[in-house]
């Protein structure tokens, strides 16, 4: 793929979570919320500070993450589902 996010924005595939339960009760999808976690598939070179500095990033491709429900851009690209978002909008990364 060649996308690259600008500043400090980041392209992000959901993960698709499991269609059982536990409990081993099927959900179906209209049952089903979209998941506020995926995987960075890329990210830009940071943003700028206060002082004309470059900050880096802080999540890099290959990360998973925790983002607000309703964070970001659905954008399509290459016939696969993604969300452009600002860092701001990512809660935490999942080690």
């Amino acid at each position: 793929m060649s996308f690259r996010p600008l500043s400090d924005r980041i392209l992000v595939e959901r993960v698709e979570e499991s269609e059982k339960t536990k409990g081993g009760i099927i959900i179906p999808d209209t049952a089903k919320e979209k998941p506020a976690e995926g995987k960075v598939v890329a990210t830009g070179n940071g943003r700028m500070g206060e002082d004309g500095k470059l900050l880096p990033m802080d999540v890099k491709v290959g990360d998973r993450v925790l983002f607000s429900k309703y964070g970001g851009t659905e954008v399509k690209i290459e016939g696969i589902d993604y969300l452009i978002m600002r860092q701001d909008d990512v809660l935490g990364v999942v080690d």
